[in-house]
This record gives C-alpha cells, structure tokens and sequence, in this order.
C-alpha cells in the first residue's frame, strides 16, 4: 500500500472551506492508503509563538480533525515535535542544502517581502524541513495545493541529491498529490474569492447557531435579477453555490427556479442556507466539544500517534546513519 503524508499547520478553527477541501479528503484517502497526518508545530515557530498559544492550537486542531472523521486506527496522526528523528533528519538534509537554491524558493521571497523584521533560518529551510516530515516516512504522495508545488520538486530533489551522494537507492521521490478532483472550493460570504481566515468570510465548524446566521444574513448579495434566466453575479452565484454544498437539491432547485423567474427574495434565501449550514455544523460542532473536553483522550491519540510515527521514523534514521557513515 502507498503511503500518504500531509502536514497540518496549526493556525486556529476549521471553517467550511477547509472541511470540503482537505479535511473530508483526509478522511476519504485514509480508507485507500497508509496515512500519516502531522500537525507542524515546528513550522510555526518561524513567527515565534507563544508557549501557551502553541499548545492550545495544537489541541484545537487534533480535536478538531478527530470531529471532522480522521480515525486514529486508520490514519498515524501525530504532532511534529513529538518525532524528534525529523529533526535529525532536518539536519543531515541541510548539509545537502545550497544557500543559493533556498534563497531562490518562491515562498520564502514572499516572506521575505511581507515580513522584513522576521526573516529568519527556519523561513529560508522550510523546504528542508517540509522535506524531512515527508522522507521520513518514506511517502510516495503528498496532498499540497499549487502554491507548495515549489517546495515538493525541493523535496524529491532533495531525494535525489542524497540517494547520488552516497550511491543509494534509499529514498524515494514523493509525487504531489493533487486533491482537485476530490475537494470542493468553498466561497466566501464577501462576495470574493474562497473562504478563508485572512480574508475574514468564513464559516467555522464551532461557530454556534447565532453566529451563523448573522455571518449568512450579512452576506453580499445585488438586487435582484431583471431578466429571466440571467447569469449570477459573483456575489450571488457565491451564496448558491454554498447552497449547493449544504442543501437538499430540492432546496437548491426552488431557490434557482426562483431566480430565473425574477422572484428571488434574498431574505428568505438566506434564512434558508443559515439554517442548512447549522443542520450541517450542528454534530460536528458537538463532537468538537466533547472531544476538546475529554483531555486524556486527546492526549491518548497523540501519544498513541507519536509512537507509531516515530517508530517508522526511527527505521528510517536508523538507515540514514548507517549509509551517512554513523553508528545507528
């Protein structure tokens, strides 16, 4: 069975557009593949967080992912720190590593640009360590969306370099695993773009009742088509493709045919969605809860992943040491 690596940052709530897009895909590849999913606390201190906020975003996200369906009997979740062999295998790749070919990865000038005060060693060997967590386990396929693609050629070429230097075929290149055709973009209420925290228009899986439905009633919309069967503005075509996700089709259906005979009343459609996006969020914002409650079951899935994960990794640096030259 392949392999399937795919780290998780751990940058607060889930919303809307992360559950359709990556996270009920995990949940889908862990049925077909041997999975590893991490939660890249090392990756977040390159903007130095807080000790306090490191842990309490670690929790979030692991109870989150367990609400959302990840089966710690199925998939190796895990946290980052908690398999120090990626650190060592960190290093042995960054003494393989270029200055210049890090300088010149398109994120890190990125970075760079937004933050000047902060350009600091872990931003420049991302890839480094983004190819660490993935070589580690020896993965053949790594989920990432186009804006990573940069760092995964990094990664197999990292691959390559150390399999030419020591005369190996140890490791192999991990190919980027595109979920396009699994995931569904989710827009955003603003009435641009996809939903997502940086821009302030999203959906999140704890959001209560309350809060959905101001978030939906606050929504972007024009007034009102003129003409039967015209095209949807972007703002429009937003809200009915979030009811496309939520809602019956029969739902859809009766708010579409309203619209093409000039008789939509957004009020009610909106009453409508607020309402089918809290039937949706509704268990999954009760399973979050009780699994944020339940501390020693938390702590039981990620000590549980930890071994598991480590012990796989330990395998690999094991192999690494001997073919470098070092005392397993």
């Amino acid at each position: 069975m392949e392999t399937v690596l795919s780290g998780i940052r751990p940058t607060g709530n889930l919303h809307l557009g992360n559950y359709f897009g990556a996270v009920r895909s995990f949940v889908k590849l862990q049925d077909e593949y041997e999975c590893f999913f991490f939660i890249a606390d090392w990756h977040s201190l390159t903007t130095h967080p807080r000790p306090d906020n490191i842990r309490q975003s670690v929790k979030t996200i692991l109870a989150e992912y367990l609400a959302c369906g990840i089966d710690p009997e199925k998939a190796t979740i895990y946290v980052q720190s908690d398999v120090r062999e990626v650190a060592e295998l960190y290093l042995y790749l960054n003494m393989n590593a270029y200055l210049g070919e890090l300088e010149r990865v398109t994120s890190f000038k990125d970075k760079v640009r937004k933050q000047p005060d902060n350009i600091n060693a872990g931003l420049l060997t991302y890839p480094s360590l983004m190819a660490a967590d993935i070589l580690i386990h020896k993965a053949n396929r790594v989920p990432v969306g186009k804006d990573q693609e940069q760092n995964m050629e990094m990664a197999r070429k990292f691959a390559r370099r150390f399999n030419t230097i020591y005369g190996v075929e140890y490791f192999p290149e991990p190919a980027s695993f595109h979920l396009a055709d699994r995931a569904v973009k989710v827009p955003g209420l603003d009435g641009s773009g996809k939903m997502g925290k940086s821009e302030g228009n999203a959906i999140y899986l704890i959001d209560d009742e309350k809060t959905i439905r101001k978030k939906v009633m606050k929504a972007v919309t024009d007034s009102g088509p003129t003409i039967p069967n015209a095209e949807k503005p972007e703002p429009v075509a937003n809200l009915f493709a979030m009811m496309e996700i939520v809602s019956t089709k029969d739902t859809y259906d009766h708010f579409n045919d309203k619209y093409n005979a000039c008789e939509i009343r957004y009020g009610d459609l909106k009453k409508q969605l607020a309402e089918d996006i809290n039937a949706f969020c509704a268990p999954i914002r009760k399973r979050i809860a009780d699994i944020t409650a339940d501390d020693a079951y938390i702590d039981k899935v990620a000590r549980t992943g930890a071994d598991k994960a480590s012990e796989n990794a330990a395998h690999t640096i094991n192999d690494v040491r001997r073919i470098i030259g070092f005392r397993p």
